[in-house]
């Protein structure tokens, strides 16, 4: 119970210390932040896409050896020598 405390108080403390650092990041007024034509929007959002598509099969891949990990069972294997 005590482990599970200390996680939920740092947790809190990281989101409270990003939360207060966002005012830093802000851009100032009256400079021009985007340039690019929408061919580059669209090319960007090709990517995102690309990287989107391969996170699918990689976490179902990192969900499967977790739970073979995780399984109480375990697997042996019999080698018979002849």
């Amino acid at each position: 119970m005590n482990a599970k405390r200390t996680m939920i108080e740092i947790s809190s403390a990281i989101t409270m210390l990003l939360m207060t650092t966002t005012g830093a990041h802000a851009a100032a007024a009256g400079q021009k932040v985007y340039s690019s034509g929408i061919l580059v929007l669209l090319f960007l959002g090709f990517c995102a896409l690309v990287v989107v598509l391969q996170m699918i099969p990689a976490m179902m891949h990192i969900y499967g050896m977790i739970k073979g990990v995780a399984s109480k069972k375990s697997v042996k294997a019999e080698v018979n020598a002849h």
